[in-house]
């Protein structure tokens, strides 16, 4: 059975699995509240998945790569349904590593290492940080996608509904977005649509979610977050660096999900090789890259 590992200071006590490397739960001290979803099976299973070494779902439940074909039946990988090793757990961190291995290598043909650290941002009590370091191991080029899928509890109080919060945008006054294809769930990026906001903020309506997530392109979004009805904020998640956003809930769900990733789903009928994909990364043999987003949970 997954191991729960848990961090705490004078505001947040925070708790992340072993099972994917999954945050559980941010519990917040000073107002007695949960701040991560429950992952309510009847409504989504799931906290804050990390999606490696596929963010969203690849054509056909398939990809191409050196001249053959690899499975991939479900969507953003395999890391979420891993279990990982937990390497250390500090007074304010938590360490976790996934190593390839025969398994992984049946359905992704590069050996790696992807180590995830948990950890308070030592300025701020109120921020966790979340960094990744993926690592090739291979003898030659690998490529790979990550993200982050945290799901934050929306409302925060029995008596509110989600429609009550908004998106926040802090200085922006007009964004563009993408869909994915009700019919295979993949992305149509030559249609976008314009998001006008007004004072950086957008309603979370009711219908919001019914086309699926939201998908901003081309790293239009370094911080995003979520306000509270008196428009305070409630989280902001500082994501430069990251060249797509998603924003996405089911459409009763109490929660949002906040998104950056390097990569995306697959383009609608694409049907060329992995490293033609929309937003692949690649790394040499030997060599190593860290990303990292944080997030603030204000009081």
């Amino acid at each position: 059975m997954s191991g729960l590992r848990s961090i705490e200071n004078e505001h947040l006590r925070v708790t992340v699995s072993d099972h994917g490397a999954e945050l559980a739960s941010v519990y917040d001290k000073g107002l007695g509240l949960e701040r991560i979803w429950c992952a309510d099976p009847s409504v989504w299973n799931r906290h804050a998945p990390i999606l490696f070494p596929f963010v969203g779902k690849v054509n056909g439940g398939e990809y191409r790569y050196g001249g053959k074909k690899y499975a991939m039946k479900s969507q953003h990988g395999f890391a979420r349904d891993s279990e990982f090793e937990c390497v250390s757990v500090g007074l304010d961190s938590i360490v976790h590593l996934l190593t390839s291995d025969a398994k992984t290598r049946e359905v992704y043909p590069f050996d790696f290492e992807l180590t995830v650290t948990h950890r308070f941002d030592p300025q701020n009590p109120r921020v966790l940080k979340v960094q990744w370091e993926v690592r090739n191991c291979s003898d030659g080029e690998m490529l790979y996608s990550i993200g982050a899928h945290p799901g934050f509890a929306v409302p925060a109080l029995p008596d509110e509904s989600r429609s009550m919060y908004y998106l926040s945008f802090p200085g922006k006054e007009k964004l563009s977005y993408i869909l994915v294809s009700p019919k295979t769930a993949l992305a149509v990026p030559e249609v976008s649509y314009d998001l006008p906001l007004e004072g950086g903020l957008l309603p979370i309506a009711d219908d919001l979610f019914d086309r699926d997530a939201l998908i901003f392109e081309k790293g239009q979004v370094d911080v995003v977050g979520i306000a509270r009805p008196d428009k305070s904020p409630y989280v902001t998640m500082r994501c430069a660096g990251f060249p797509f956003l998603g924003v996405w809930s089911k459409p009763t769900g109490r929660f949002v999900c906040l998104e950056p990733w390097l990569g995306r789903t697959d383009d609608d009928g694409f049907a060329g090789e992995l490293q033609d994909k929309a937003g692949e990364q690649a790394l040499k043999a030997g060599e190593a890259k860290t990303y990292s987003y944080s997030m603030e949970f204000h009081a």
